[in-house]
């Protein structure tokens, strides 16, 4: 056994390529634990494998100071996971790792090192690997090798590779690709046992500090896609981060929380159901079908019998990539985005889903139908679509010889001359169309005419291959428009595309992550949105901003950015905090008793030439912060769309006076209104506040008190 030319991944590969062949052979786990053991003393005697240490001055993650091989890491076993945050194939071998943590800790001698790579320049930013940290959920230490010098030294060549190394830093075993727990088990179990027995591992704790631990808890955690329903203007978030689905009305009021905060696998009722990392979302009259992306499943919400069910999947990773079985007898592989359409049968018999685990676009019959070019399928098969199955951007006439890279958003343009289904192509850096005639699949806009270059990434207004984007996950159609809607993720843009020209432009957003509101709509920041959908009839633009972990609002016909700050909160509990410029009033006390109601007759003016932003969330929050026991603990709220009449907001004070703490209780209405200017096109958010302070009597008087307010904004 020797190294020649030094030690690296490329002169470990031979040597273990032989151990590899010998354990395929093997029959039983004693006789692979033996070959291991075997190798383990073959390698331990070169000299010459001790890999070079992390360079200095690398940022570092979920720990308090940079880690050595030389130093902290002396005496461990250590497992490198070469990774960058947007890989499909890197995040599914996070649960095998998850799974190692649980198996092994620190403790017993082995440590988890995230090396982070980055394909895409977004992706060597700290901040952005950090929320990836959060995201994926990873525990152990990662380091920003944004140049990725230990890379080039050990001459890695994909992502994921996982290197193993001896507790003098000594190259032991490497993997490449996902797929290999079972492997990844095996070495790792032999390497604590071969050093253990040889009294080389230390027992000593690193200094780990989890990043998710310094954070405050957030009203939604990395929202991954978000879609309307367009009969009532619901929406339907996935919550990602907290392992749930929110269903919302268009003034963010709550309406349904289904799953969360933890992760789980579980149906039935709404307040039992689990999911894990939820993604595309769909509506379909009372329905919600979500890709369960982690579980690798399809989900249906029956928001009507308030159930959950298993409608694809069998809940572990498949790597089937041509499927035809039926509902759970069906594997799948991380469903990153849902949309319904019609194919060959009655309207919307279909859930299209982009596969992006398999690299492929797949077809859920939910009623009978017929895939062009593909054949007849009965309700409740699953079966691919187009795409190989190889990580390509390789256009083709026929859908099975197409090649996608990474599909993780879905846009259904039924109207002709598109009549096709739009595809963001995250890895190849593309927008593709997919036509329902007859499943050939084509370039939009993007990338380049190497189907294997998967690095013609940018950020560049253009047209067709000219345009560059940069790892784009949502797409959103506008028949209104005729255009097609684009979150540029890594670019921290949305960008619109009309297919007719094939032209892409800047909508939105400075390419620098952040999270401002500018005058124009260019001049707003966004943090890697992933989700986008078109509502309030073509005029309004939903975004999920999910590093901001925000629901953003853009006003198509005004070229404005509402603020979702001043939405009410979805949970209820505590009312949304007031901008600086809000209109602040006490009122005059008012005698109540117990038990009786208070009404607070609003009456709201805009200055002259406005009107209320159609669809905006403009609304009203009563609260009582403080004396929440006023309201029982709970903030009411409501929309605000019509200022020709008073606002009545009304609230019965309880009825025993034993629950009145102190002689002056205070209530509290907020109102946050949005309203454009016809003069100038400009749109504006205003709010106010009434404080109305209660003196209690211990006289009944009549059932009802009402206060009137009256504000122009």
């Amino acid at each position: 056994l020797s190294f020649p030319g030094g030690c690296s991944l490329s002169t470990l590969f031979p040597i273990q390529s032989q151990l590899d062949c010998d354990l395929e052979n093997a029959t039983t786990q004693e006789e692979k634990e033996e070959l291991v053991h075997q190798f383990l003393e073959r390698v331990d005697e070169r000299e010459d494998t001790k890999i070079p240490d992390f360079q200095t001055g690398l940022e570092w993650l979920n720990t308090d100071a940079p880690l050595s091989l030389n130093k902290e890491l002396a005496g461990k076993v250590v497992l490198l996971d070469f990774f960058t945050y947007c890989c499909i194939n890197c995040m599914h071998i996070l649960p095998d790792l998850h799974q190692l943590e649980k198996r092994h800790s620190t403790q017993d001698g082995l440590v988890i090192i995230g090396v982070h790579s980055a394909k895409f320049p977004n992706e060597k930013i700290l901040d952005n690997i950090r929320s990836a940290v959060l995201r994926y959920n990873i525990c152990h230490p990662v380091v920003n090798d944004g140049e990725a010098s230990l890379w080039h030294e050990l001459e890695v060549s994909c992502w994921p590779t996982l290197v193993l190394l001896g507790p003098r830093g000594n190259l032991l075993f490497s993997l490449v690709g996902e797929g290999h727990s079972e492997k990844l088990t095996l070495f790792t179990d032999a390497a604590l046992r071969f050093y253990g027995g040889k009294g080389q591992l230390k027992a000593h704790a690193l200094k780990i500090r989890l990043y998710k631990d310094s954070l405050a808890p957030s009203i939604l955690s990395f929202p991954g896609k978000v879609a309307i329903d367009k009969s009532t203007q619901r929406l339907v978030i996935a919550d990602t981060g907290h392992h749930r689905i929110l269903v919302v009305s268009s003034a963010g009021q709550l309406l349904h929380v289904i799953g969360g905060p933890a992760s789980g696998r579980k149906d039935g009722s709404l307040s039992e159901a689990s999911f894990n990392s939820p993604q595309g979302v769909a509506f379909k009259g009372d329905a919600v079908y979500v890709a369960d992306t982690e579980n690798h499943l399809i989900r249906k919400i029956d928001l009507s019998d308030g159930r959950v069910s298993t409608i694809a999947g069998a809940g572990v990773q498949g790597t089937d990539r041509e499927g035809g079985a039926v509902g759970v007898q069906q594997p799948i592989s991380s469903p990153w985005d849902v949309t319904l359409g019609t194919a060959g049968g009655e309207e919307d018999n279909v859930l299209w889903i982009a596969m992006a685990g398999t690299h492929q676009i797949w077809a859920l019959f939910l009623a009978d139908g017929k895939l062009p070019k593909g054949g007849e399928f009965k309700a409740g098969v699953c079966v691919r679509w187009a795409g190989s199955g190889s990580e390509e951007n390789r256009n083709n006439s026929y859908p099975h010889k197409a090649g996608f890279a990474q599909p993780s958003g879905l846009a259904l343009a039924t109207e002709e001359p598109w009549n096709c289904l739009y595809v963001a192509d995250s890895e190849s850096s593309t927008i593709r169309s997919l036509a329902l005639k007859d499943g050939a699949v084509k370039l939009l806009v993007g990338g380049e005419r190497d189907p294997l270059n998967l690095f013609a990434f940018g950020d560049a207004d253009g047209k067709g291959v000219e345009a560059k984007l940069q790892h784009p996950l949502g797409v959103a159609w506008s028949p209104r428009q005729s255009l097609l809607y684009v979150a540029d993720s890594y670019n921290h843009k949305i960008k619109v595309v009309d297919p007719k020209t094939k032209v892409c432009r800047t909508l939105a957003g400075t390419g620098e992550a952040g999270d401002t509101f500018g005058r124009e709509l260019t001049e707003s920041c966004f943090n890697e949105p992933g989700g986008i959908c078109v509502g309030g009839e073509g005029k309004l633009l939903y975004v999920a901003d999910t590093n901001n972990h925000q629901i953003k609002v853009l006003d198509l016909i005004f070229s404005c950015l509402l603020s979702p700050k001043q939405f009410p909160p979805l949970g209820r509990t505590k009312a949304p905090p007031l901008p600086k410029s809000a209109a602040r009033k006490e009122l005059p006390p008012v005698e109540v008793s117990a038990g009786q109601t208070v009404t607070m007759s609003l009456t709201l003016s805009l200055p002259e030439g406005a009107k209320l932003t159609e669809e905006a969330p403009s609304c009203w929050v009563l609260s009582a912060e403080g004396d929440e026991w006023l309201l029982d603990g709970q903030v009411t709220t409501g929309e605000v769309v019509d200022l020709s009449q008073p606002i009545n907001i009304s609230t019965r004070l309880p009825a025993a006076e034993t629950e009145w703490k102190n002689n002056k209780p205070c209530l509290t209405l907020g109102v946050w209104v949005f309203y454009c200017l016809e003069a100038g096109k400009a749109c504006m958010m205003k709010a106010a506040s009434f404080s109305q302070p209660l003196h209690i009597n211990s006289h009944s008087g009549e059932k009802q008190v009402t206060v009137a307010i009256a504000h122009t904004f």
